[in-house]
């Protein structure tokens, strides 16, 4: 979204037989005005030099090979995380460190360890081509990065249903990501807050619900991140699941995304009509239309909802919300199928998956 304010010629102040014109003076930034554009200024020429000491350390690894990688006492991570916070971008320090767990993700880690250095490379990249980018990416990159923004998109006001609500540990905070799907404008949008751990985040929108209320979407990442706005009603219980597509559909829907924000690891999408099943180690969830499948992300595979998902399919489709991305699927809530009975069914509230 990009707009654009114009303005117009001054008009004469005095009578036209005089021939003069008065000009309205132009607009002069107040003492805080540059000071704050000095001290962005200051941050942007810092992450721009620890974007490329970022690029100088990434040469270096993929000139030694990435088999150092592996070692115990190999401390490049941690080291060059903490000169990404000296450099004040957090969400380079936050990729970074990141990495340091790709060595332990099974076999195929120098492959995967490969293409997020991959990624890091692309995004200190972009951001030394900040200026040259459509707007919208180079919102994306300054959020990648890790510059704060303001929620100033176009208030959209609809009647909400809360998808999910979780919560998880970010370091020193918790983090709560509440989930929600416009009825009317058919969109998605992600609600974030944060506490410290051992006190509850402050949104709290129960999951099943719908209220009707405004929220503003934030620059880039594909204008899902939003701030809620003025309530015009009180959540009230819902029963009846959001529209959604097959694993196919979902599948594209990440792929279309990613060319909003290349970083992007996964997109909220809802499956209609799909079975949990087993596939070797793993499991997967089968369109009961197509056949068209999407294998479960390890994450999910190591939580005890997957049992519960699994129980509530009991061998029958049903619809399911979740993160679709390059890992896989990840379940976050699920409808019970419509001939459940007394346990669910289509008057039945969505059961969290966390």
């Amino acid at each position: 979204m990009v707009s654009s304010q114009g303005g117009e010629p001054g008009r004469a102040a005095g009578p036209a037989a005089h021939g003069s014109v008065e000009h309205a003076p132009k607009a002069v930034p107040d003492a805080a005005s540059r000071a704050a554009g000095r001290r962005a200024d200051r941050r942007a020429a810092r992450i721009t030099a620890g974007t490329q000491e970022l690029e100088r350390r990434l040469a270096d690894l993929l000139r030694g090979g990435l088999a150092a990688a592996d070692r115990p006492d190999f401390g490049l991570w941690e080291e060059t995380a903490a000169r990404m916070v000296d450099a004040q971008a957090p969400g380079l320090a936050a990729r970074v460190r990141e990495l340091s767990a790709v060595t332990a993700s099974g076999p195929g880690w120098p492959g995967r360890l490969l293409e997020e250095c991959a990624l890091l490379h692309l995004l200190g990249s972009a951001w030394s081509g900040l200026d040259r980018l459509p707007g919208p990416l180079a919102a994306t990159v300054r959020t990648r990065v890790g510059l704060t923004a303001t929620a100033d998109g176009p208030t959209v006001r609809d009647h909400w249903l809360v998808l999910a609500r979780y919560d998880t540990p970010d370091g020193r905070i918790v983090t709560r990501r509440t989930w929600l799907y416009g009825r009317r404008s058919r969109r998605t949008a992600l609600l974030l807050s944060y506490e410290a751990p051992g006190r509850a985040p402050a949104q709290t929108l129960p999951a099943g619900t719908e209220v009707d209320a405004e929220v503003t979407p934030y620059p880039g990442g594909g204008g899902l991140r939003a701030e809620l706005g003025a309530r015009f009603s009180e959540p009230v219980a819902v029963t009846e699941p959001p529209p959604g597509g097959s694993a196919a559909e979902a599948v594209a829907a990440y792929g279309h995304a990613l060319r909003e924000d290349p970083w992007l690891d996964a997109w909220p999408v809802v499956l209609r009509e799909v079975i949990p099943v087993p596939s070797g180690d793993t499991w997967q969830l089968v369109d009961a239309a197509d056949g068209s499948s999407l294998p479960m992300t390890p994450a999910a595979l190591g939580r005890p909802a997957l049992w519960t998902l699994v129980a509530l399919s009991g061998g029958g489709p049903l619809t399911v919300f979740g993160e679709c991305g390059h890992r896989g699927f990840d379940p976050r809530a699920a409808w019970c199928p419509e001939d459940a009975g007394s346990s669910g069914g289509a008057g039945s509230t969505p059961v969290m998956l966390v």
